[in-house]
């Protein structure tokens, strides 16, 4: 299984959301049981995501978000939960098939369309699942 970059950022953002104390930083093991894949398989990744400088990490420490890595998580998150929305609230389709769909697609969808589409949907802010939908400045207009 390939586990691309997105799929690490959006991974490793829906626990940084969640953290009360944003300079906890996030284990590579919980990233791991999340994606389903070998702590060796992440550690390969994190390495990659820390030389592109979307995280920062000393060998066997907690990984944080650099400025540029946060601002690519919360375009990625933005953009599945903003697909979620069009999938539950236009297209009908059940919740428990959304956040798979809408992963499909994320990876398929343009940056302009994307914008289309929140502009539709009139810029929600919540997800279906009850989620904040976070929005960067380069999320506006289309």
């Amino acid at each position: 299984m390939n586990i691309s970059t997105e799929d690490y950022l959006r991974t490793i953002y829906s626990f940084y959301e969640t953290q009360e104390d944003k300079s906890k930083g996030i284990k590579s093991v919980e990233i791991a049981k999340e994606l389903k894949i070998s702590k060796p398989s992440v550690s390969k990744m994190i390495t990659k995501l820390i030389s592109k400088r979307y995280l920062k990490a000393q060998p066997y420490s907690n990984i944080y978000f650099t400025e540029k890595g946060l601002k690519e998580a919360k375009r990625i998150m933005h953009n599945h939960r903003v697909i979620e929305v069009f999938l539950k609230d236009i297209l009908k389709c059940s919740s428990g098939k959304i956040h798979e769909e809408a992963h499909k697609l994320e990876h398929a969808f343009s940056g302009y369309v994307i914008r289309k589409l929140d502009r539709f949907l009139d810029n929600p802010k919540v997800s279906p699942h009850g989620k904040s939908i976070p929005h960067n400045k380069m999320n506006k207009g289309a």
